[in-house]
């Protein structure tokens, strides 16, 4: 553990803000606990108000002169970014793991997303594209462009402590802007190693203290500043239901902008054609994954009457080989749960589900003995369920996973669309119409939906988001950089004349 902290000089209290290099913060002490065995791991001097007004200054002072480097320049610096994530890839993932309980492959995953999004962006940064229309007007041209938008707010959480702040920070950064984080308290030695990573690639290129910043302190010091700051255009945001809706309405009132990334009550649909095998390896890691603390995390399956049972009985053999225990060790497929806290909560789910009709199949123990010491460690579970359950309806961030029989595939859409998430969705199917239906504008009401494969894993090439209450946010892919900028819609006149549009005549 201590090389590991070592690595990155963590040992001592860390800053708790920083735009280039670390300030001297005047805030609270934040202790940083390890989920592993609940050992202290790290100290944090968090930002003050002072400290978070530094902060936002140099941001918006660094914006100034980034904003006037060339796109692909900017793109280079990202390019940059990425190969020092790449040399780091190994050593930060094990800061992941120590401090929020990823297992290793799914921490170096993690990274890897990093990079990947590194690459994705220097290609952006030679493409953000406007449009030319043909002017109603003759002697007349007009075109749409995109300019940089300011500094921009991330909120992240921390079950994915680096991956979320790189999809928005690198794709800002080929925009033009600069990016304030703000990290999750339960990950911010992670933010504070990644910015010791990425900061000398600013500074080797002789550019200003405040493009990459920041800022770790709770919701009342800084979090609120933050939303309700005007001269920061837009905020990305991942977390809870509660929090987006907060943080939606905080921004609307200054009339900004925001990208939500909120809750997340995935359903696979298992049809009668599926290949057990394909849907059986794509839910366990679905579900279990990060301790089935993702957003794309499965909560629930929908099966066939015809397969339901079969299904069952291969679901918890499957379970029954998951490892559970150190997360940097390489047999095991299940760490920790973040905290005491959120193991109380899943039983707490859990006996409410026996409450309201539910019955459990598998697991949802709380293990002990051994390395379990810390109360943190859980064996995923299974239960059976009806889906108009109310506690079917919630997301509980913990690897729960209700079954659910269907007749037809009517009935197994509307099960799927019911809740009031709509983040990602899948079915296993082998048959075409089944597939094309889930796809089409009756079927799956989610922002991702996935055929054959399960509901997490979202490649960084297409826009991550959801609907209905996971916020209507996208990121990273596809046209998700449009976010971080502003649109400019142009008319030159090359003409001698001043004719106006819809052909109305002004004066004699």
């Amino acid at each position: 553990m201590k090389s590991i902290l070592e690595k990155y000089d963590l040992i001592d209290e860390q800053a708790g803000a920083g735009s280039g290099e670390a300030l001297k913060c005047n805030g609270d002490l934040l202790q940083i606990i390890s989920p592993i065995d609940l050992r202290l791991i790290g100290k944090i001097r968090c930002a003050s108000a002072d400290d978070y007004e530094k902060i936002v200054a140099r941001a918006a002072e660094a914006f100034q002169a980034w904003r006037l480097v060339a796109a692909p320049k900017r793109g280079e610096i990202v390019r940059q970014i990425g190969d020092v994530l790449r040399d780091h890839k190994k050593s930060l993932a094990e800061v992941i793991s120590l401090e929020v309980g990823k297992i290793r492959a799914e921490a170096e995953g993690e990274v890897q997303e990093m990079i990947d999004i590194a690459d994705f962006a220097v290609g952006q940064s030679r493409m953000l594209y406007g449009l030319t229309m043909h002017s109603e007007r003759s002697g007349h041209r007009m075109y749409e462009q995109w300019h940089p938008l300011g500094p921009v707010g991330v909120i992240t959480a921390f079950n994915f402590p680096v991956a979320v702040w790189s999809w928005n920070a690198l794709i800002a950064l080929i925009c033009g802007d600069t990016v304030i984080w703000k990290p999750s308290s339960k990950a911010a030695l992670t933010a504070i190693a990644t910015m010791k990573i990425i900061w000398p690639v600013l500074k080797r290129n002789g550019l200003p203290d405040g493009i990459l910043n920041l800022v770790i302190a709770d919701r009342k010091t800084v979090g609120e500043k933050l939303i309700h700051d005007k001269r920061i255009p837009l905020i990305s945001a991942t977390g809870s239901v509660g929090m987006g809706r907060h943080i939606s309405r905080a921004v609307a009132s200054r009339l900004g902008k925001t990208i939500l990334e909120l809750g997340g009550n995935n359903a696979v649909i298992v049809t009668p054609s599926a290949d057990l095998d394909l849907a059986i390896r794509g839910i366990v890691f679905g579900a279990v994954g990060t301790a089935g603390q993702r957003c794309t995390t499965i909560r629930r399956v929908i099966a066939h009457k015809d397969v339901f049972d079969n299904f069952c009985r291969l679901l918890i053999s499957a379970y029954q080989q998951i490892h559970i225990g150190h997360p940097l060790k390489e047999d095991v497929h299940m760490g920790p749960l973040i905290d005491p806290r959120a193991v109380q909560m899943m039983q707490s789910a859990l006996h409410e589900l026996k409450h309201q009709g539910g019955r459990i199949l598998y697991g949802g123990q709380i293990l002990s003995g051994e390395i379990f010491d810390a109360g943190t460690y859980v064996t995923p579970c299974i239960a059976e369920v009806e889906p108009n359950l109310q506690i079917v309806h919630e997301e509980t961030f913990a690897p729960i996973l209700y079954l659910i029989k269907y007749n037809d595939i009517d009935q197994a859409l509307r099960y799927q669309n019911s809740v009031p998430q709509g983040l990602s969705s899948a079915i296993f199917t082998k048959d075409l119409q089944e597939s094309e239906i889930f796809l089409s504008h009756r079927g799956s009401d989610c922002g991702i939906a996935n055929v054959n494969i399960g509901t997490s894993g979202a490649e960084i090439g297409g826009a991550f988001g959801g609907e209905k209450d996971t916020g209507g946010g996208r990121e990273a892919g596809s046209d998700a950089w449009k976010s971080y900028m502003r649109r400019q819609t142009s008319t030159i006149n090359w003409s001698k004349e001043l004719p106006l549009a819809q052909g109305i005549e002004f004066g004699g």
